[in-house]
């Protein structure tokens, strides 16, 4: 099912003007403060009346104003997650999560409670949780209303680090098992890198770019979105093997690739995040050198920063896999690198992030999370 938003609406001397579609998985807006994203949440939510829109979701029209149709919000089938989990205090987990249920369609109280890992937690009272559970149990209450998608406004925005790392493989269950369409609002590197499917870049009330997640962070032109840091790409991969030195074996589509062990089962997929800054190019492979991976790759596209060069890769066969390297202009130069051109891609130790790595069920069951890796990369 497919959301198809175009949108303009102005607040006093700021304008929202927007045109974009969200396929199945989850769509991540993505953008600094106040450039609309939560705006345009409210509008798919009919918590805003906008000056101008067509909304529509598969092929039902929740908003036309040309048409003079604004279906209100309980009649939208839109589960809405906020930043602050808003439970009802005086209820049980158990009766938040009913609030709302339509019992006789959608999932079923013990099936959500096992995807979420609430299950010891239903009769206790929203004082008694920590934020991530709070957090867990508003997804719940959302998705047992039965909706067709589901809203979710900087869910982890509120949360400390330990409390996101706890909810994040979650969300990436309800993404992988449920099959429901998922709007995610965001300006975090690492959770769109880790959970979208579908990007959209909105800058000032306009967007910028949107596609594929992967084909996005890989983009140099995209790279303006990002924090100069937080500048890398996405490339996925299944588990293949445990090996005895503490490392885990991960087959991807440019070749194997090492990590610090991870808690997965062979056959699970992964989906890693390297960034720019953690990439090296050689013309030759590299021999007497400690990093194991080391990946063949073709240079896509060169882009000057002020101060270096962004060289886009693309990994084994035709551009199925991409990654970024930022390198010196001198570099760039001492290797004569132009597009076509084929060349090695190095990745250091630091290149395979814990908040970087998401884990993907290889079916569809319900055993807990794999953890993800820790410490740093093998060389």
């Amino acid at each position: 099912m497919t959301l198809s938003v175009r949108l303009r609406h102005s607040f006093g001397s700021f304008t929202l003007d927007v045109d974009f579609e969200a396929p199945a998985g989850i769509t991540a807006l993505f953008g600094r403060s106040g450039s609309g994203k939560t705006t345009i949440v409210n509008a798919v939510a009919g918590l805003l009346r906008p000056d101008m829109a067509r909304i529509t979701l598969g092929d039902r029209v929740l908003v036309d104003t040309a048409a003079r149709l604004f279906l209100p919000p309980h009649r939208r089938r839109i589960g809405y997650v906020f930043q602050d989990a808003r439970l009802f205090p005086h209820l049980s987990v158990r009766g938040n999560l009913l609030y709302g249920h339509r019992g006789d369609t959608g999932p079923g109280l013990g099936r959500i409670a096992a995807l979420l890992g609430i299950e010891a937690l239903l009769d206790r009272r929203p004082g008694a949780l920590s934020g991530g559970e709070r957090q867990r149990v508003a997804i719940g209450r959302a998705i047992l209303s039965d909706p067709a998608l589901l809203l979710l406004d900087e869910p982890l925005a509120a949360l400390d680090d330990a409390r996101k790392a706890e909810i994040m493989p979650y969300l990436e269950r309800l993404r992988d098992e449920t099959g429901l369409p998922m709007l995610y609002v965001s300006h975090s590197v690492p959770e769109i890198a880790r959970l979208a499917t579908t990007l959209v870049l909105i800058e000032a009330g306009r967007v910028t770019a949107s596609g594929a997640t992967s084909g996005l962070m890989a983009d140099p032109a995209a790279t303006g979105a990002w924090g100069r840091q937080e500048v890398g790409a996405l490339i996925t991969g299944r588990v293949t093997a445990q090996a005895g030195d503490g490392l885990t074996e991960v087959q991807s589509g440019a070749g194997p690739l090492w990590l610090p062990r991870i808690n997965a089962a062979p056959g699970a997929m992964l989906r890693l995040h390297i960034l720019a800054q953690d990439v090296m190019i050689a013309l030759d492979r590299p021999g007497r050198i400690s990093a194991l991976n080391i990946l063949p790759a073709r240079v896509r596209q060169l882009q000057e920063e002020r101060d270096g060069m962004l060289v886009s890769l693309a990994l084994g066969p035709g551009d199925g896999e991409q990654i970024i390297a930022r390198i010196t202009r001198r570099s760039a130069t001492r290797l004569a690198l132009a597009p076509g051109m084929a060349v090695h891609a190095v990745l250091k130790a630091v290149t395979l992030l814990r908040e970087g790595v998401g884990v993907q069920p290889a079916g569809a069951g319900m055993a807990a999370p794999p953890a993800p890796a820790t410490g740093p990369g093998p060389e």
